[in-house]
């Protein structure tokens, strides 16, 4: 997702768009990705670094993005 300090055009069109179709209540839109990734792990600890490895190296830009990663099934870590 974009940082929370950060503009969000993407969520903002959609923020309008939605009211503007008569969507009461919409507040604070924002626009991210989601990734779904099958790994082979030794453990289910080893599965979320590998994932937050994955993230920090590749998936995610850590200037303007925050992730979550979460094992299927589960709440975010």
């Amino acid at each position: 997702m974009p940082r929370a300090a950060l503009l969000d055009p993407q969520g903002q069109a959609v923020e309008h768009a939605l009211q503007a179709l008569g969507f009461e209540g919409v507040a604070r839109v924002r626009v991210g990705k989601h990734l779904v990734l099958e790994l082979t792990a030794a453990s289910p600890d080893d599965a979320l670094a590998r994932a937050r490895a994955m993230c920090d190296r590749l998936l995610a830009n850590p200037v303007t993005e925050d992730y979550d990663v979460a094992l299927d099934g589960e709440a975010p870590r």
